[in-house]
């Protein structure tokens, strides 16, 4: 496996970041499954949609939708990490 090199701030909030999983998954994360969520959480993020969001007028419609996709996420984590 290669090497990477990193800060030690940056290696400090990985290990804080892969604490958090571990806690949130009840299992153990390493840096590798740490880094690989990270990566696949920047996918599919749209600018565009954020602004549409902030819009007046459509707060209960856009609080809704972001409860549906939370538990979408939640669902997805589940499956992925097996909690």
């Amino acid at each position: 496996m290669p090497a990477i090199s990193v800060s030690e701030d940056v290696k400090r909030e990985l290990l804080r970041f892969a604490s958090e999983l571990q806690t949130k998954f009840e299992r153990r994360v390493d840096f590798d499954e740490a880094i690989k969520f990270l990566l696949r959480g920047r996918k599919g993020k749209n600018p565009r949609l954020l602004m549409e969001a902030c819009t007046p007028g459509n707060a209960e419609e856009v609080l809704k939708e972001l409860y549906e996709e939370r538990r979408k996420d939640e669902e997805r984590y589940s499956r992925y990490f097996g909690a």
